[in-house]
């Protein structure tokens, strides 16, 4: 068997595929996800705790070279150290509701898998020669 043929062979089986399938709607999904995120829950996190934009928020660690600006962009291509929490803030919404949603998932497909109680067994046929060995009975005791 060659190379080739053991590798189609191993390309084409179901796990892989639905591995494949499973990564390629996991990446689009982090995209729906980080838009939820960054378009609509953050803005109004932002606008209950009085920023809208929670990247810029950051913690200036070292000196400030003159007339930088005081934004986490030029201060980073400053060389200035930072401590950016606020992008941190950003991803860990961002993990905490994609968590919540693989967890529902999850325990909604094992719901489903869950078998139903077995029905109990019917009781077992009576063969024939039995029965009409039960009927000669019966009609002998009359």
């Amino acid at each position: 068997m060659g190379m080739m043929q053991e590798f189609r062979e191993f390309a084409v089986k179901g796990n892989v595929v639905d591995l494949a399938v499973g990564v390629i709607i996991g990446g689009a999904f982090g995209k729906i996800v980080d838009s939820v995120v960054n378009d609509l829950i953050m803005p109004v996190v932002g606008l209950v705790f009085g920023k809208l934009d929670f990247s810029n928020l950051f913690v200036v660690l070292g000196s400030v070279p003159p007339g930088t600006a005081m934004t986490l962009d030029a201060l980073k291509k400053a060389g200035v150290p930072v401590f950016a929490y606020g992008n941190f803030i950003t991803v860990a919404v961002n993990f905490i509701i994609l968590a919540f949603i693989i967890f529902m998932m999850v325990k909604q497909i094992n719901r489903l898998r869950r078998e139903a109680p077995a029905a109990p067994a019917p009781a077992p046929v009576t063969p024939e020669d039995i029965v009409l060995l039960r009927e000669i009975r019966d009609s002998l005791k009359r």
